[in-house]
């Protein structure tokens, strides 16, 4: 996999909270395109990691790297190319009040190089439409609802299009229904845009209803947690041995049923019942043996000399032929010389 196919990657690192660490030995890799929660308890280490991810909070040990960027190493000249890469959403909004809706979007493209007034006008408009907010662009924010804030502070977070987007608590502030349309909007961001979400959050409710990975922080450790579902899934992709030749298996004795071939349990297990010859081999089932109609007849081979073979003997009257009595049951007559109408006594034992 390429390295702009994972975004977020950290291996054995630890992640401070000021200057003391509060995780330690995060292995995590967010794969372009995934759309992940980052849960638990207050003061578990869940911003610690969104801070890092932005180079806020220097790294504590181990390796991580952002959007190409390798934390351990980063200059802080770098810093403001990587926060380009990422676009940011906070719990309170972090807007200037003082500047309209369309003022707080030109900041931001002149703050990171947008230098074409008219291509930054085309994309302030793309962006609070893709939000729902083009009507609310002459407004302050203290004019604008909770959620019309945070609608705002994600199309700030859009403008420099992103791979990656991080969100602490976007929906802390907000009532559960405008909650629940800030989640709307960022999964469609991540399902139409293909833009990566990571996401803090303490609703776990979120986490069943708009599915995505989930990595889960307690006890100085962070750790993916894997869902019933999910294992199941992982289970079938991976295809262990054992059940795949079960699957073949199961699949082969359909495939015999259709074709009206029954395995017959003793007997070899390449054997099968030919429909278009109407024969039945049981080889080594010498009790079992029958006689092809259609082939004419066939000695049970290991079979007594006591068997009788009725059928052999109603064809042969019909042929004129008979067997003459007192004679060994070895004998029998060529049809190769033609009918006799009676047989030589000679060698006979009388």
């Amino acid at each position: 996999m390429q390295k702009e196919d994972i975004p977020v990657r950290f291996e054995h690192a630890d992640i401070l909270g000021g200057e003391a660490k509060v995780l330690y030995d995060v292995n995590m890799e967010i794969r372009a395109g995934d759309f992940v929660y980052l849960t638990g308890k207050v003061g578990s280490g869940k911003t610690s990691i969104i801070r890092t991810i932005i180079a806020e909070n220097r790294l504590g040990g181990g390796h991580a790297e952002v959007c190409g960027y390798q934390l351990e190493r980063i200059k802080n000249k770098e810093i403001p190319f990587l926060r380009r890469k990422i676009g940011i959403v906070f719990q309170d909004f972090q807007l200037l009040m003082d500047r309209s809706v369309e003022d707080n979007m030109e900041f931001v493209l002149q703050a990171t190089g947008w230098k074409d007034a008219k291509a930054r006008r085309d994309r302030i408009d793309e962006v609070l439409e893709s939000v729902g907010m083009s009507s609310k662009a002459h407004k302050e924010p203290p004019r604008l609802s909770g959620g019309e804030q945070q609608r705002v502070a994600i199309a700030r977070a859009l403008l420099n299009a992103p791979g990656l987007i991080v969100a602490d608590e976007p929906t802390g502030n907000l009532d559960s229904e405008t909650a629940e349309g800030i989640m709307q909007l960022l999964t469609a961001i991540n399902r139409e845009q293909g833009t990566t979400v990571m996401m803090v959050t303490h609703n776990t409710s979120f986490c069943e209803r708009y599915p995505g990975r989930i990595f889960h922080c307690e006890n100085e450790s962070c750790h993916e947690i894997i869902s019933n579902a999910s294992e199941a899934e992982c289970q079938e992709k991976e295809c262990p041995e054992e059940e795949c030749l079960k699957e073949e298996i199961s699949k082969e004795e359909r495939i015999l049923n259709e074709e009206g071939l029954e395995k017959k349990e003793g007997c070899p297990e390449d054997e099968g019942i030919s429909k278009e010859e109407g024969l039945e081999k049981k080889e080594g089932c010498p009790e079992e043996e029958e006689i092809s109609k259609e082939e004419g007849l066939k000695e049970k081979e290991g079979c007594s000399e006591e068997e009788g073979i009725s059928k052999k003997e109603e064809l042969e009257k019909k042929e004129g032929i008979s067997k003459e009595e007192g004679c060994s049951g070895e004998e029998g007559i060529s049809k190769e010389e033609g009918l006799k109408e009676e047989l030589s006594k000679e060698g006979c034992d009388e």
